[in-house]
């Protein structure tokens, strides 16, 4: 018998239980929801398009993402990349609609959503409390959106060296054990909202830094460990395939993340000016220093270096561009082009853990220190309704819950995500045979071709 076998099925056991006594504990508990307390205000239609805009942009984020990845792989992996981020954008969307968005917003207690809105029932024209202005619709496709992604992010952990079904396996228990919770702790009145577990003061995560950012890239940490290197790592990994793929998709999550953040105001506001160009300018100064950190140390600036540092920016400022003002997003975003670098190119240099694409590297470092940044940038004068000041501003004890709130997101990612990888694992094993991580991924499991050429 395997060990992953024994540590999968009491893992599984201990999801089960936990999952079962939240959901009693949902029905008994009515009201700690957000979305579904409805409020009498009036339909803005300027709103409304400004969201239906931005979730047609957070969408347009997964295939960028793919030509992201795709361009940064060896080429008889690319269309493998490719056909994962697809896969995801149909697999979370069917799993959303079902389930997710009622774990994640309906009525339930400080760790999930009960079902009320199981299958978009009591999901329609009205508004909600955390969208007034817009129908409860177009609020859960917004919210959709973000769930696709998020596991799609973990994809850049083991890229390469993955099986297509069990992978599906694991993107779906993925959002609804790990993704789902988070999401109710923060946006859905769960425990990390105000007057719960942190405190009178909640945590504020404007557009996703923890429930997107540190959520996704501590999972993709998680991942490279259990499955290990691919061969010939680190010596014998060619450089990424296709540059121009990789600063497509940069350029298309760049231009997503304006609705990523600014759509994150709900409405079309002020708000969504400031969160837009604050999201802007920490991409653009950490796509500066990343450049010129790269240039110091190996002798030139690479393409490579300002997309990851852009990238690296947009994870960074993600928590923080509706709370910050332009500066603090410019100071945030030397954070999110130094630090996620120095993880790159000295840690996971020194640990020699194989993180393909830099999914924890850069999502999740940039996760992190978006969220501590937001605890101390913070500005209430730039969100008066939803803001709070931070340490910078006088508030030690927003800096506080924010550190917080970081470490439990972090246990209970990594912790839950080994385990589903393990459970995973012995339903059907993971990682590809060692002739398929030769051959190519693209032949090998899905009997296409990329550039491949198929006998």
């Amino acid at each position: 018998m395997r060990k992953p076998y024994v540590v999968g099925l009491c893992l599984a056991t201990v999801v089960v239980g936990l999952f079962t006594l939240a959901g009693a504990w949902a029905q008994q508990t009515p009201g700690a929801g957000l979305a579904s307390v409805v409020v009498p205000t009036k339909i803005d239609s300027g709103d409304t398009a400004w969201v239906l805009m931005s979730m047609a942009l957070v969408m347009l984020m997964t295939p960028g993402l793919a030509f992201f990845y795709g361009g940064l792989v060896r080429r008889k992996n690319v269309l493998s990349i490719l056909m994962q981020c697809m896969m995801i954008l149909c697999l979370v969307s069917v799993e959303w609609l079902l389930l997710g968005y009622s774990l994640s917003f309906s009525n339930g207690n400080g760790l999930l959503g009960g079902l009320e809105f199981w299958g978009a029932n009591n999901v329609g024209a009205a508004p909600c409390l955390n969208a007034p202005t817009i129908p409860h619709s177009v609020f859960m496709m917004f919210q959709m959106m973000f769930a696709v992604i998020t596991p799609g992010l973990i994809i850049g952990a083991f890229a390469e060296r993955v099986r297509f079904g069990p992978f599906c396996l694991f993107a779906l228990l993925w959002s609804m054990v790990v993704y789902n919770p988070v999401c109710h702790w923060i946006w859905g009145g769960g425990m990390f909202s105000n007057g719960h577990l942190l405190g009178p003061q909640g945590m504020l995560d404007f557009a996703g830094g923890t429930v997107v950012h540190i959520n996704a890239g501590v999972a993709s940490l998680a991942a490279a460990l259990f499955l290990g290197r691919r061969k010939g790592f680190p010596h014998q990994i060619s450089p990424p395939h296709n540059l121009p793929f990789a600063v497509l998709g940069a350029g298309l999550l760049w231009f997503g993340w304006f609705g990523f953040n600014a759509g994150s105001a709900l409405g079309a506001n002020a708000l969504a000016g400031t969160a837009a160009l604050n999201t802007h300018m920490a991409a653009a100064v950490a796509g500066i220093v990343w450049a010129l950190l790269d240039w110091r140390k190996y002798g030139q600036a690479t393409m490579l270096g300002v997309i990851t540092g852009a990238v690296g920016g947009l994870a960074t400022i993600t928590q923080a561009a509706g709370y910050v003002t332009p500066m603090g997003a410019m100071a945030i975003g030397v954070l999110g082009g130094s630090i996620p670098w120095c993880a790159v190119t000295y840690i996971k240099t020194h640990f020699k853990y194989d993180d393909s694409l830099d999914a924890f590297g850069v999502h999740g470092v940039g996760g992190i220190v978006g969220a501590l940044a937001t605890g101390l940038f913070a500005c209430k004068a730039i969100n008066p309704e939803g803001g709070a000041d931070g340490l910078l501003y006088g508030n030690p004890a927003l800096f506080l819950v924010h550190i917080k709130a970081v470490a439990i997101v972090m246990v209970y990612s990594f912790t839950l995500t080994l385990g589903l990888f393990k459970l995973v694992d012995v339903v059907a094993p993971m990682r590809v045979t060692d002739h398929e991580e030769r051959v190519g991924l693209d032949l090998t499991l899905h009997k296409e071709a990329g550039y491949t050429v198929i006998d």
